[in-house]
């Protein structure tokens, strides 16, 4: 006798907006920039894991509105457990929010198919991660050419294509040299250049100095605060504060929801808004 088949983990079923904190139902600010202005667009986003029907449900993020701007440098903060990785695989078009909408200019990033969503990654998405993850055999040139591989890019260009973000972070002179014949931080800009060469919506780093000696690391911040300045949207995924200071806007996560948030001007004292 073939035995039942287990019945399959209920459908995640929205949060109701009582559940939900202030946070939730507070966007972050977007200054005075207009809707074209918007790269990212998270309205109501929920991720909640139902393992099981007899389980409880997991909610990893529990409501969160933000928006950020073209150009804008942001940074993400928040204890082990507090939805910082739901939040980075969700922007980094890994997952999908189970309730919600998240717009990556414009787009519904929450409705399209994994054919779809794996062409965004690849096409308007920069990652950059604490390891380098860099290809041994492959020289830096051919490294940076990975993500354009998969776009039917034509061999001469891509060449030109990591030749020119190559010299963005200064590593002109190594586009021959294989990854052990470069330092950490060269490794490291080898990474920021394969992560750039596509022209993305936004740069999103994940810890990018937590492998790197501290001059090291001051030396890789500085050359994201360049890229800021000539006005490359940069999402900053980290623990340290004194990284978190470096960008104009900082939200803490707690619980998968927003806790706070702290705008910098870096004239002055930055200003904090508290979530209760």
């Amino acid at each position: 006798m073939t035995p039942p088949t287990p019945p399959h983990p209920p459908t995640p079923q929205p949060l109701p907006s009582s559940s939900l904190s202030p946070s939730a139902t507070t966007a972050a600010p977007v200054s005075t920039s207009t809707k074209d202005d918007v790269v990212v667009l998270f309205e109501n986003v929920q991720k909640i894991y139902q393992k099981s029907a007899q389980a409880p449900p997991v909610i990893a993020l529990g409501g969160i509105d933000m928006a950020i701007t073209r150009g804008e440098y942001f940074a993400i903060m928040g204890p082990s457990g507090s939805g910082k990785s739901t939040m980075l695989n969700i922007l980094g078009c890994l997952d999908r929010p189970s309730h919600g909408r998240f717009l990556l200019d414009g787009q519904d990033i929450s409705q399209i198919d994994d054919r779809e969503l794996s062409q965004v990654r690849g096409k308007r998405l920069g990652f950059v991660f604490q390891a380098f993850n860099l290809i041994p055999q492959l020289t830096v040139s051919e490294n940076i050419q990975v993500p354009l591989f998969y776009q039917a890019i034509p061999a001469k260009q891509r060449r030109q294509m990591a030749e020119q973000s190559a010299e963005r972070v200064g590593l002109q002179e190594r586009l021959h040299h294989r990854p052990s014949e470069l330092s950490g931080g060269q490794q490291q800009r080898v990474a920021v250049a394969r992560a750039l060469v596509s022209e993305p919506s936004f740069l999103l780093a994940d810890e990018p100095t937590g492998n790197l000696d501290s001059s090291t690391g001051e030396a890789i911040l500085g050359l994201f605060d360049e890229l800021h300045a000539l006005g490359l949207t940069i999402i900053m995924v980290t623990h340290d504060p004194s990284i978190a200071t470096r960008c104009q806007r900082t939200i803490w996560l707690r619980d998968g929801l927003i806790e706070r948030e702290v705008i910098t001007d870096h004239s002055e004292q930055p200003a904090t808004t508290e979530h209760a």
